[in-house]
């Protein structure tokens, strides 16, 4: 295995609710999207650190220790060096587009502000973006107080308050500053205009400022409070503000084993997020931003048809999520290949996502807003679609690569389909054969009692038929399909501890999927499993699963995709399910931990 240059957990994240940019812990910008977070990119280090470009600054520190944090209740990111004769430290931050409203001179962009805390500390810098995936080296150019770069579809411009030498496709700074001095970068859109150092300060303070009152918004008062109020951060830095559909994660192609072929593009909003967003919110008081994503997912609901049918997964603006293709130029991460963008999944037949598609809509109906007559008529639509073809083998919530079978999760979640339209309708007073739904969801229920349980040991397994286990399996329930201390259950989760979990790390499965290599455990199922356990009473056993599984976050507490049988980070970050996972976990145990204490939210 090749070690990569900078691993991926030795990141922090920084963004607008536009994009989002990954900022190393030696203080080098090696990962962003450019003008959105499903854009090409503009850094791209962390993928080849020879052709990637990135966005460097560093302190000539002798022996320096490093350390990231976020400033308190904020996205706003603080790098720190440590060493003998001085101490010094980056600001990072993305301006909030809200604080822009009205000015003269809007400025969206990326502040990086340097401050010599302790001792005289020199400062070497460098700007070297390549747009296009790294396909482009910009041409460069001055321009008054700051530098040009220019491609063929795109322009940014850089500002800084130290000089600036020019290269080729980049400019570089040597500045000194003495024990409370400071200098700054700003980078943003051509349109961006030279800021003052007074402008750079304010910009800071009122970015500061936006995210710690949405985080004054959070209603969750429990025992992990800071650890889940990083997670909610950290989902609103996924979160399109215009939009309001959630990324998977920030990044594409990051491998889920080094140097291995599992590396998938993320960047894309995923119908099977929508009840776990829609819950986490909920939870966490933050109801604007659910019933945001909950009209964004019925949109695609109302849009869809038999010519269209629903997708189970679309851009971040709603559109066809981008066919897969492969960036043969790129080096991947620790040389893992190859280097994908887009993703083929798309185009997959998953019926689960009708299920957590309706659990949506229910919640969102049961705390927001009814559903409009439209509305329910497309829901029945998917209703009769669930009906007919609920039998049907899938690619799963796994999305296998190889022929289609019969998933379990799938079938559970054709249940759920079922199951909320039955109650949505009986709450709502709304139009529905309903004798004709309980049917068909009773007989689901059968079907699964029937033929999804081990013939030796009768504990639920992944597919009809099958003996292997699946870590979707925990879902079952956490979506009310059968009782957390039914006996059939509780063997199976004794059985998936067996055999997927490890020290609080939990693999989705063991059998063959279609493709080449292994991959490493799945952060989201670690929670998936400490939730099963409180809810099965076990809370001394989910209280030390929940303390592992939040371990595998980095220092920051953001969690990617996997991690390795060390705990270290793999796969793409910060990943969304995994936060939503934790949230709901947290939520969960705490709440049967202090059962007298009143919950804000009730699921």
């Amino acid at each position: 295995m090749v070690e990569p240059l900078r691993s991926i957990g030795e990141h922090g994240v920084i963004g607008d609710m536009e994009t989002a940019a990954l900022v190393a812990t030696d203080g080098t910008i090696d990962y962003l999207c450019w003008p959105n977070l499903d854009s090409p990119t503009i850094f791209a280090d962390l993928l080849d650190p020879e052709k990637g470009g990135g966005f460097s600054i560093k302190p000539k520190l002798a022996h320096a220790r490093n350390l990231q944090l976020y400033i308190p209740d904020t996205n706003v990111l603080i790098t720190r060096w440590l060493a003998e004769e001085g101490n010094a430290e980056i600001v990072d931050l993305m301006t909030d587009p809200e604080t822009q409203v009205g000015r003269a001179t809007p400025l969206r962009g990326i502040i990086r502000r340097v401050t010599a805390i302790q001792g005289t500390v020199e400062f070497e810098a460098c700007c070297a973006p390549r747009f296009d995936y790294a396909r482009q080296v910009p041409d460069i150019e001055d321009i008054d107080g700051g530098v040009r770069f220019t491609g063929s579809d795109l322009s940014l411009r850089l500002f800084s308050s130290a000089p600036m030498t020019l290269g080729r496709g980049e400019a570089s700074s040597t500045f000194t500053l003495e024990a409370g001095q400071s200098a700054w970068f700003v980078l943003g859109d051509d349109g961006l205009q030279r800021p003052d150092n007074e402008r750079v300060e304010a910009e800071v303070e009122a970015t500061t400022s936006a995210w710690r009152n949405l985080a004054a918004k959070a209603t969750y008062t429990g025992r992990w409070r800071e650890e889940v109020l990083r997670s909610a951060l950290a989902l609103k830095l996924l979160t399109s503000r215009q939009h309001g559909s959630v990324a998977a994660a920030a990044t594409f192609s990051l491998p889920e084993t080094s140097g291995g072929e599992r590396n998938w593009d993320y960047r894309a909003t995923w119908i099977r997020d929508a009840s776990f967003t829609v819950y986490a919110f909920m939870r966490l008081g933050y109801v604007e931003e659910a019933q945001h994503f909950a009209q964004w997912a019925g949109k695609r609901v109302m849009a869809s048809d038999e010519e269209h049918p629903l997708r189970i997964m679309y851009a971040l603006d709603g559109t066809e999520a981008q066919d897969e293709q492969e960036l043969s130029h790129l080096a991947g991460y620790a040389n893992s290949r190859p280097v994908r963008v887009g993703n083929a999944a798309h185009s997959q037949t998953q019926l689960d996502i009708y299920g957590e598609l309706l659990d949506s809509v229910y919640l969102s109906n049961k705390y927001g807003q009814a559903i409009s007559h439209q509305g329910w008529q497309h829901v029945r639509s998917i209703i009769d679609y669930v009906m007919e073809h609920w039998e049907e083998p899938d690619a799963g919530i796994w999305e296998i690569r190889s022929e289609p079978r019969h998933f379990l999760h799938s079938r559970v979640m054709c249940w759920v389909a079922l199951d909320r339209a039955i109650r949505l309708a009986t709450k709502r007073s709304l139009p529905a054969p309903l004798v004709q739904w309980a049917d068909c969801r009773d007989r689901i229920k059968e079907d699964v009692w029937a033929n999804f349980r081990h013939p030796e040991h009768g504990y639920f397994v992944q597919e009809r038929g099958g003996t292997e286990l699946d870590a979707a399996l925990l879902m079952m329930p956490l979506v009310r399909f059968v009782s957390s201390t039914d006996p059939v259950w509780l063997q199976t989760l004794d059985a998936i501890g067996e055999q997927l979990s490890y020290d609080g790390l939990v693999y989705r499965y063991r059998n063959q999927d279609g493709l080449d290599g292994k991959e490493g455990a799945f952060t989201t199922c670690t929670f998936w499993y400490a939730e099963c356990q409180a809810r099965a009473g076990r809370l001394d056993e989910a209280r030390l699963t929940l303390a592992k599984g939040m371990r595998y976050a980095n220092a920051l507490g953001l969690f990617a995709e996997e991690t390795d049988a060390r705990g270290l980070l793999l796969g793409n970050f910060p990943q969304a399910l995994t936060h939503l996972a934790f949230i709901s976990a947290a939520f969960f145990t705490d709440r049967q931990l202090d059962p007298g204490h009143k919950a804000n939210w009730q699921p």
